[in-house]
């Protein structure tokens, strides 16, 4: 992966809440290149990195729905979140007005589409259980293979939206054939081409982009477990060896039975395995928790590498779910192999102290 020489730098220097979860009205300067946040239990660590996140991706990291992200008893909230980007300010606003409406501002300019904005201020964000990617379904590791993709390439964001958008009314047309006892067949024609379309783009784009990153998540597993066991990662999809059209005909009856559609991108996976074994069945905690952070730290890179800057990085709570060894290998990259904006929350200030103290450029934040 080519490393673009341009001189564009990332950095939050502050951030305002409004009704936001907790924070019914609070603002936060970050000074340093390297936060530690430290406070209890439900003071609000993490729904200050959810902020953050929120700014760069108009949506949270943690709740579907953004009514959940409302103070309690309030309706609506406001984000604004002012970066840097290549020395020149960039304000980002997000409301979420009372009757429900969301907008989104850059510099007081409102987007039309909300989709413009993913990738302009690339994030990271690492959380507990974030380890459902190594131990979940398919889903979670396709949904952050999207969340990266989607970052570095507007056009793969875009089929993406495309593709889903069809894909729910091709169910929406299967369950209606189960109710109304018939079926259409050259509207489900119609459906299958829609949805075959951005389909094929989404596998290309995947099966080239996993051909490099899979090579640099072996690598980031090996540098933070300190390990050598021989590590696998596949990318599987039905595409590999079938068409759209095979795809659909070989599941019409299937779907017409179950009311969804079985056959597409929507299944695609990437398979995890050590040694001969699936890497979920037998890695053990700390395993598992250095691939996710090879995972999380290959895709830092990835977006580094493409925008010629490092990503804002957000880690969650990460002290008490790695070893020492672990753990030291994983800051020393972070925080002194990089460049970028890191944001670090603990429920121990001594402990962030103590891990963080050794580095430059480190400003400390207690919640209380």
């Amino acid at each position: 992966m080519q490393v673009q020489n341009r001189p564009h730098l990332l950095h939050l220097n502050s951030i305002s809440l409004l009704q936001f979860k907790n924070y019914l009205q609070s603002d936060f300067q970050f000074r340093q290149r390297i936060v530690g946040i430290s406070g209890k239990n439900g003071i609000g660590k993490t729904n200050l990195l959810d902020a953050i996140y929120y700014c760069c991706f108009t949506k949270s990291y943690f709740t579907k729905s953004d009514a959940q992200n409302v103070s309690d008893g309030k309706q609506g909230f406001r984000l604004e979140g002012n970066f840097h980007l290549n020395n020149t300010p960039q304000a980002v606003t997000c409301v979420l007005r009372e009757t429900g409406k969301k907008e989104l501002a850059l510099n007081q300019e409102l987007y039309v589409k909300f989709s413009d904005h993913i990738g302009k201020f690339p994030c990271i964000m690492i959380a507990p259980d974030d380890v459902q990617i190594i131990t979940g379904g398919s889903e979670e590791r396709r949904q952050f293979l999207d969340t990266l993709l989607s970052q570095i390439d507007h056009d793969y964001l875009l089929q993406l939206i495309h593709y889903n958008k069809v894909l729910l009314q091709r169910n929406a047309l299967l369950k209606s054939f189960a109710e109304s006892r018939r079926v259409d067949e050259n509207l489900l024609q119609v459906l299958n081409e829609q949805l075959a379309r951005p389909g094929a783009v989404l596998f290309e784009k995947r099966r080239v982009f996993l051909q490099e990153f899979i090579v640099l998540v072996r690598k980031f597993y090996q540098q933070i477990s300190g390990e050598n066991y021989p590590v696998h990662l596949e990318y599987i999809s039905q595409l590999h060896s079938s068409s759209f059209k095979e795809l659909f005909d070989s599941f019409h009856e299937k779907d017409l039975a179950l009311q969804r559609t079985g056959g597409g991108v929507h299944r695609d996976d990437i398979a995890i395995s050590l040694g001969n074994a699936s890497f979920k069945a037998i890695a053990s905690q700390g395993q598992r928790k250095s691939m996710l952070f090879a995972l999380k730290l290959s895709a830092f890179e990835v977006l580094k590498n493409r925008n010629g800057f490092s990503p804002i990085l957000l880690l969650d709570d990460i002290f008490e779910k790695l070893d020492e060894t672990r753990m030291d290998n994983l800051l020393n990259w972070v925080c002194r192999e990089n460049n970028g904006q890191i944001f670090i929350t603990d429920t121990h200030p001594e402990r962030i102290h103590q891990h963080l103290g050794n580095f430059n450029s480190v400003q400390f934040i207690v919640l209380s």
